[in-house]
């Protein structure tokens, strides 16, 4: 992967101002990634209002937001790992990308970013939990040093990728 991003490219931490486009990031890329595998979303209040709430969460969650020419392309949150609970892990939440900016090295520099606070931080470990018959999620998260731990859920629906993280 290891492509340059397109500048400039910020990447910024994110603000309830930004739900709006933080939704619309969320479906189209949940639509053209994986909407045939789990079904389509639309954009709704209700979902731009739980972005809203997720977005203003407190630390340890993190939000962040990336632009490029001043549209936001992509975003991502970190926080503790939910399943298990384990004061030492650390959890990629979500990471999700305009398609019109996949590939271009927008979602390997975000997910640097990401990696490097996880550390900050102080986790020892990342998780993260996808979809099983997602090639495209599975290459990005090998392409960025993820790898698969064998955790399944859901029937074996959603696999689990770990990451370990250097000291800070």
């Amino acid at each position: 992967m290891s492509r340059e991003p397109p500048h400039p490219l910020s990447i910024r931490a994110a603000v309830p101002s930004d739900a709006e486009d933080v939704t619309r990031i969320y479906v189209v890329s949940w639509n053209a990634g994986f909407g045939h595998l789990m079904g389509y979303r639309s954009i709704e209040p209700k979902l731009i209002a739980r972005w809203r709430r997720d977005i203003g969460s407190s630390p340890p969650q993190r939000w962040w937001v990336a632009k490029l020419d001043g549209e936001t392309v992509r975003f991502a949150g970190i926080g503790p790992c939910r399943d298990p609970t384990d004061p030492s892990l650390g959890e990629l939440d979500t990471i999700a990308v305009d398609p019109a900016y996949w590939r271009t090295g927008v979602g390997e520099a975000l997910m640097t970013h990401c990696l490097h606070f996880l550390s900050k931080d102080g986790y020892k470990e990342a998780g993260l939990w996808t979809l099983e018959n997602y090639p495209r999620g599975a290459g990005f998260y090998a392409a960025t040093g993820w790898r698969r731990n064998g955790r399944v859920r859901d029937g074996g629906k959603q696999i689990s990728y770990s990451h370990p993280l250097a000291p800070q």
